[in-house]
């Protein structure tokens, strides 16, 4: 077990706080309720989606199960390449990241499968996401110059997410910045060893 704890706690650490929020705003909220929590910068505001992170849809009742099953594979398919990841004992700050991305897609999988069962309103894998989590910190009108959008009002950030879908935009992004540090002892590793090939 040497070297999955600190991510088992990770995943353990974000399902909790993702999972008892979500309940708690479920068993405390009326859809579509809010209160702000940082003037009008951050709000929490109780709304549900059928679809992927951030509120976006995928099609209809098949495309909702279609998007169930995709994220148990993802999930699967994830926590395989941590369980490699460990194993092969890649960098430490790589492994927390992919176990971020594993625990936030669990979380949304855990709403998406369950959710529609436990809180009566739609079969297995037919639940909604919770989201709750709302910063719209800017608010304002496009110049009428931009394309498509001049002249309309815009608000950043106007997707409502949730503690899973944060995870999940943080490790990602963690990632892909550091990702020449995380991956620079196996380029180095795999460079010694082509040259002993050479060389022999």
């Amino acid at each position: 077990m040497k070297g999955y704890t600190k991510p088992f706690l990770v995943i353990f650490l974000v399902l909790l706080i993702d999972q008892v929020s979500k309940i708690w705003i479920k068993t405390n909220m009326s859809m579509g309720q809010e209160f702000n929590i940082l003037g009008d910068w951050f709000i929490i505001h109780y709304t549900e989606n059928n679809g992927m992170a951030f509120g976006l849809e995928f099609g209809g009742e098949f495309g909702k199960l279609a998007l169930s099953l995709f994220r148990i594979a993802a999930v699967g398919g994830i926590g395989y390449g941590l369980h490699y990841l460990i194993r092969h004992k890649y960098h430490r700050g790589l492994i927390l990241n992919v176990a971020l991305i594993f625990a936030g897609a669990l979380g949304n999988i855990i709403d998406s499968v369950f959710y529609g069962v436990i809180w009566n309103y739609a079969g297995l894998f037919h639940g909604r996401v919770v989201d709750m989590l709302y910063f719209p910190i800017m608010e304002g009108v496009f110049p009428q110059w931009v394309p498509i959008w001049g002249g309309e009002d815009y608000i950043f950030f106007r997707p409502v997410f949730n503690v899973a879908d944060a995870a999940i935009s943080v490790g990602v992004i963690i990632i892909m910045i550091f990702q020449n540090h995380y991956f620079k002892e196996e380029v180095v590793e795999e460079i010694g060893i082509n040259n002993e090939i050479v060389e022999d």
